[in-house]
């Protein structure tokens, strides 16, 4: 005999226990570890829900409620719009082996209408909802991690060979504001690898041809540029407003001045250099692992080192390690994953080997160790044994 719909809310009510809206808030208060589960639709849930609360689906309560909550002996509390949609959640989750479930009487509705405190999510455009929908199905980034991405401010050295691809897969992924550091115009010997340009913007400034890339790909970014040169005068000022720092320089001074500037602000410096058919990249995070000085204390001869305009640099070369810069960026903002922390990367392309290589903090690192001793900012390029010129330039550095 078939069942009617009266029965099986009869049947729910009977095998599990509610509680009110005012309850469950004392509860939660005296039994912290009980979970709240929110099974309204993701728009619902969107508009407001508990602060706690996770999300999942009614109708995807089956597929997905083992990886959200696998311990089917915690304490659950169950909510809806009114409350019926978690009964019959509640009752579900009993049949497939939960102990220890509860719905919520009323539901939000009465939860709201009772004063009590609700949170809401970033509110997503339509056109966002679709942009980024591959992103909200991933456990490890979802609506909250998106949001996370278009509320980081991201300052990029160099719109050149790294700064493209870094800046490129950062606007697609909805970094929200990218700051961009570059004194140079867009040349001709630049479309090899600057994927950035193009050939009709030959002559432009290269921030500004940035611009024009970046949100034609994606309006959603903010992009602030500074078409100027990174020197000790005002590289404090402009990466104040940063979260994160990217740096594709192709020169020594400015990788000191970028790192002890970086280490000064705490703020993380994810690095990138290439050269010739070989990359590398790190992440220098400030008190959490080593620094640029710790790994090379002092540079090289001048001469030694050659930039990518005396040596020559593979095209491709710049893509690979722009996107692993991009890529431990964003997990940097996400607080996903194990960045490259203590760890640096290097690619070999002619052979097609990639290393890791363990980097150790230095405790007598004149910038981040134990007793520093670099408290200002110096002559990088007297430093580097070069004539000063005005400043380092990360614009006339970038790869």
């Amino acid at each position: 005999m078939a069942t009617t719909y009266k029965q099986i809310m009869e049947e729910a009510r009977r095998d599990i226990p509610e509680q009110s809206a005012a309850e469950v808030q004392a509860r939660l208060e005296r039994e912290p570890g009980t979970l709240v589960l929110d099974v309204r639709e993701k728009d619902e849930f969107r508009e407001g829900h508990l602060a706690t609360a996770l999300s999942v689906p009614r109708g995807f309560l089956e597929m997905q409620i083992e990886e959200v909550v696998p311990d089917k002996a915690a304490a659950v509390v169950a909510y809806c719009a009114g409350g019926t949609r978690s009964l019959i959640a509640a009752r579900t989750m009993r049949e497939m082996g939960y102990t220890n479930v509860t719905s919520m009487a009323g539901g939000y509705t009465g939860w709201k209408n009772a004063g009590l405190p609700f949170t809401q999510d970033h509110q997503f455009t339509t056109e966002q909802l679709t942009r980024y929908s591959r992103h909200f199905t991933l456990p490890e980034v979802g609506e909250a991690g998106q949001a996370k991405l278009l509320g980081a401010k991201v300052l990029l050295l160099g719109a050149g060979g790294l700064g493209s691809p870094t800046a490129l897969y950062l606007a697609a992924a909805g970094v929200g504001t990218l700051g961009l550091v570059d004194h140079d115009v867009v040349d001709l010997s630049n479309l090899q690898r600057q994927i950035l340009h193009t050939n009709d913007r030959i002559g432009t400034p290269k921030v500004e041809s940035a611009r024009i890339a970046l949100q034609a790909l994606n309006p959603d970014v903010n992009v602030i540029m500074h078409q100027e040169r990174l020197t000790s005068d005002n590289v404090m000022e402009i990466f104040k407003n940063y979260d994160i720092i990217v740096d594709g320089c192709d020169n020594f001074p400015t990788r000191y001045l970028v790192n002890d500037a970086c280490v000064m602000l705490n703020k993380p410096n994810v690095h990138g250099s290439i050269f010739q058919f070989e990359g590398m990249a790190a992440v220098f995070a400030p008190h959490k692992g080593p620094c640029y000085r710790c790994l090379y204390p002092e540079p090289p001869p001048p001469g030694a080192a050659p930039s990518c305009s005396e040596a020559g640099v593979l095209g491709v070369l710049p893509g690979l390690i722009g996107c692993v810069q991009a890529l431990e960026t964003m997990k940097l903002i996400l607080g996903a994953g194990r960045p490259l922390i203590g760890r640096m990367v290097h690619f070999d392309t002619l052979s097609m080997e990639v290393r890791i290589n363990r980097l150790q903090r230095d405790p007598a690192c004149p910038m981040c160790g134990d007793n520093p001793t670099i408290t200002k900012l110096i002559d990088y390029e007297e430093f580097c044994g070069l004539k000063p010129s005005g400043g380092s330039s990360a614009a006339d550095a970038a790869a």
